[in-house]
């Protein structure tokens, strides 16, 4: 994936507390986020250190328990958010490891690709080693079997004859390791038939799995269809859709609310490039505007930011330098990752289809924080990005180099 590395460092969306993240992953991130405080100021000595990872550690304790309660109040609002959440986080799951299916299968293709060229050209190499010693058998036989003595009754001078016997020697000497060439091709050939046998052994193994793997995420499309039927259902009127709506918004604020508290208790800090790139920023992702903000969205509510129609799977990357202080799936927004860029600065990339960045972990701009998807119960695929400042939204657009992505 484009900025991720295989990926990006992990494949399946980050549930930070009741985490799918391995604990190496999750000592990773907590290595990155105390090597980019240490960087930002004086480098801590013996207690400071161990200050800094106590801080560490409560902060994202507490960020454990705010992702914990956000999510249970809302599913317990509506216990459609429930069912929508874990649809869309099947999806997620099975569409990454989908996607680690195709990559081993290029990788197995290139693989069995140059196999096959290389035993190609061994066995050029052996036809044309066995056409260099056929030729030099055929003068050997010319010469016939006492090609030694021949050569020296037929040769008057003694010192033409010495060259003679070491010409004859060179001759030999060639004969003999055109021999071991052909040997080795051989060997060669034979070692490179076994492994492209293997090659395409894994390849078929590996289309099996792919197969298994497509009827999974179809199932889980299934799912993820009847639930946003019912949510539909459910929200048939005006007034229903609006409380919903609002629900979700309430969530969403209170959500940035604690994670703001929490963050101050470790802060981005040695960090104002936001405020100074007003104007240069570049979109976290290609496509079209589809909603603005202060755009009414229904019954009052208005966009806290914009909405950016994109093709799914699209690198959704960050506008700007900062620490990820949420990977989660919220009601309304999906796949959710938020990054703290330091002095009251965060940015918002919702709708996704899958996370690469754990929380605590470091970004610069440009890096592939996320795949663009519809999660959240989105019917197209699209981001939705905000810009908050000390907690209030701000129109994200004067802060990018063109008005439109």
């Amino acid at each position: 994936m484009p900025g991720a590395k295989k990926g990006a460092h992990y494949s399946a969306p980050v549930l930070f507390g009741t985490s799918r993240l391995a604990l190496p992953g999750l000592l990773a991130s907590a290595a990155l986020w105390i090597t980019s405080s240490a960087a930002a100021g004086p480098h801590p000595a013996g207690g400071d250190t161990q200050k800094t990872e106590a801080r560490l550690e409560a902060v994202k304790a507490e960020i454990e328990r705010i992702t914990r309660e956000v999510s249970a109040e809302q599913v317990e609002r509506d216990r459609l958010s429930g069912a929508l959440r874990a649809a869309e986080m099947s999806v997620s799951d099975v569409r990454g490891a989908l996607l680690e299916v195709r990559r081993e299968r290029g990788e197995g293709a290139a693989r069995r690709t140059a196999l096959a060229t290389e035993k190609q050209a061994r066995e050029t190499q052996l036809s044309e080693n066995r056409a260099a010693l056929a030729g030099q058998m055929r003068a050997a036989y010319l010469i016939g079997r006492q090609e030694p003595l021949k050569l020296l009754l037929n040769q008057r001078d003694p010192a033409r004859a010495g060259r003679m016997f070491a010409y004859y020697s060179y001759f030999g000497r060639a004969r003999a390791g055109q021999i071991r060439l052909i040997e080795d091709d051989v060997g060669r050939i034979a070692q490179l038939q076994g492994e492209l046998e293997a090659e395409d052994d894994k390849l078929a193994e590996l289309e099996t799995q792919q197969r298994a793997r497509l009827a999974d995420l179809e199932q889980a499309r299934q799912k993820r269809s009847r639930v946003l039927a019912s949510l539909e259902v459910q929200s048939h009127t005006r007034a229903q859709n609006l409380e919903r709506l609002r629900t979700q918004q309430a969530g969403l604020e209170k959500l940035l609310r604690e994670l703001r508290t929490a963050s101050e208790r470790f802060p981005v800090t040695g960090n104002d490039a936001f405020t100074r790139l007003r104007g240069k920023l570049n979109w976290p992702v290609s496509g079209r505007l589809i909603a603005r903000f202060g755009d009414s969205r229904a019954g009052g509510v208005l966009w806290d930011g914009v909405l950016v129609a994109t093709e799914r799977g699209n690198p959704v990357k960050a506008v700007c330098q900062g620490r990820v202080i949420y990977a989660d799936w919220l009601p309304g927004l999906g796949l959710l990752a938020i990054v703290d860029h330091g002095d009251g600065y965060l940015s918002l990339y919702g709708h996704n289809e899958r996370l690469y960045k754990a929380v605590g972990e470091n970004v610069v701009a440009g890096d592939t924080i996320a795949a663009a998807g519809d999660s959240g119960g989105s019917s197209r695929t699209q981001l939705y990005f905000e810009i908050r400042k000390a907690g209030k939204p701000v129109d994200p657009r004067p802060w990018f180099r063109s008005q439109d992505p």
